[in-house]
């Protein structure tokens, strides 16, 4: 059943069509009479007096883990909720901002918005791909999204939790995760402070009024170069410390030598073999979609694919030759090693030690790939050059990526966890209230509880819990 739920799955957002959509929706139907069966019978055991640890954990997790114990009327309208909004949000597009070619409204969020949000200097074009994505998302997805919290809160407490926060804390076995997080966010605030002052000072001599950057105030989060300002390294060139030293970026030299999508998960997968790691298998290279095909709506965010039949896993993305897509495919190709290493347990078993390990070990295989020393490695960077200013404009990049994420991932489920606890109101100034405490930064424009600007974000309005995003970079 794993395996034709994830087939169908598979089949939608390779080829989004009302068809695929209706086939994943019927397989997922069918899967959840399945787990309903399955929870019903695991509660008739008195599991926790069971001598074998293996056996008790797995009626556990069968008696308590998902969302089973739903109607199947409401179980088939949440995987409804769920699969419109993904639909909506892999279907939106926007005009351009030249006003002569707006009837050719096709601009996706992947490549062109995020090309635009990562390399235009324009105050106006960036501020102008921000909103058009959240005008195309959020007023679309609101009603949905109320309702998604409303059924999957049901759940939860028909498992017995208060809400789905809850639920969704209590996959890492620690009483006051929420707390801890907090605690640990606070001790690493002071360090992301100092990160904010030094790119709101240097960015501010970009933009001469009307658009000036306050020195005291949040910085508009249009001008961090990605569409949610969660990873601000592609203003690196705006804040380098030293800008005389050449960049590690090895993209110009991947395009020079001819780079193909195929060849970079190649280059990913000998990154792995050279450690010992598993080569991948036949069917990832005959099944994986590695490039957006022509004439068909996808989804593109970057994902590994676990098969559930011990051969087939895939990766789905939509590569193109960058240095920021060779550190994706290498990202997503842990995962895959990690799928391939815990094959051979019972199905139930085979997920992360907690669900933030997958990401910890796919980050800390990236911060392996990133550094000079590997791309000169693999005919990437001619000349490293070992100097303290050469060094301090590296980590500045790393500060970038690394430290500048760090407040976004700790707001996204702090976020989704009020809603859950205290219900859907107020969301988007919420939301607003968050970053501006947390991460510095404020809409460019004037925003009301009509948009709903999380919605932007695809984590948020496809089900997927974020903390697992936070607990991975801070284990690295």
């Amino acid at each position: 059943m794993c395996t034709r739920v994830t087939e169908a799955q598979w089949a939608y957002v390779t080829n989004i069509t009302e068809t695929n959509k209706k086939r994943m929706l019927d397989a997922l139907s069918l899967q959840t009479k399945l787990e309903r069966v399955s929870r019903q019978k695991a509660i008739g055991f008195n599991w926790s007096i069971m001598p074998d640890p293996t056996v008790r954990k797995q009626l556990q997790l069968l008696a308590t883990r998902g969302r089973t114990a739903l109607s199947d009327a409401k179980i088939s309208e949440l995987s409804r909720i769920v699969s419109e909004m993904k639909d909506i949000y892999n279907r939106a597009r926007v005009c351009p901002f030249s006003s002569s070619s707006k009837p050719y409204c096709d601009l996706a969020l992947e490549p062109e918005l995020s090309r635009i949000m990562a390399h235009s200097r324009s105050y106006e074009e960036q501020l102008y791909a921000w909103r058009s994505w959240r005008d195309a998302t959020g007023p679309k997805l609101k009603d949905r999204f109320i309702r998604y919290i409303e059924l999957a809160n049901e759940a939860a407490r028909l498992n017995g939790f208060r809400d789905a926060g809850e639920q969704e804390r209590s996959l890492y076995g620690v009483e006051d995760l929420q707390n801890q997080i907090s605690e640990v966010w606070a001790s690493l605030a002071p360090l992301y402070r100092q990160l904010h002052a030094y790119v709101r000072h240097k960015i501010s001599k970009q933009y001469a009024p009307p658009h000036r950057i306050n020195p005291t105030s949040p910085i508009p989060a249009h001008l961090l170069g990605n569409m949610w300002a969660q990873n601000w390294k592609n203003i690196f060139d705006l804040v380098m410390p030293y800008p005389g030293k050449r960049r590690a970026d090895v993209t110009s030299e991947m395009l020079r030598q001819g780079y193909t999508p195929q060849r970079m998960v190649q280059t990913a997968e000998e990154f792995f073999t050279s450690l010992g790691l598993k080569a991948m298998p036949v069917e990832f290279w005959h099944k994986s979609m590695l490039e957006r095909p022509v004439g068909r709506h996808v989804a593109c965010k970057a994902s590994a694919w676990d098969f559930c039949n011990r051969r087939d896993f895939r990766i789905k993305q939509c590569t193109e030759v960058s240095m920021e897509d060779l550190l994706t495919t290498h990202h997503e190709m842990t995962h895959i090693e990690y799928y391939l290493h815990y094959s051979e347990l019972p199905l139930i078993f085979r997920d992360g030690a907690n669900p933030a390990f997958h990401e910890a070990l796919a980050d800390a295989i990236g911060l392996s790939v990133i550094t000079p020393r590997h791309f000169h490695r693999i005919g990437l960077l001619n000349n490293i050059t070992d100097d303290y200013e050469t060094d301090i404009n590296f980590l500045m990049e790393m500060a970038l990526e690394k430290v500048a994420y760090l407040p976004f991932a700790y707001i996204v489920d702090q976020w989704r966890w009020k809603m859950f606890s205290d219900g859907p109101k107020d969301m988007n100034s919420a939301w607003w209230e968050l970053r501006a405490y947390h991460q510095g930064v404020i809409p460019p424009v004037s925003r009301s509880e009509k948009d709903l600007d999380p919605a932007s974000k695809y984590h948020i309005i496809s089900d997927q819990p974020y903390v697992r995003y936070k607990l991975g970079n801070l284990k690295n």
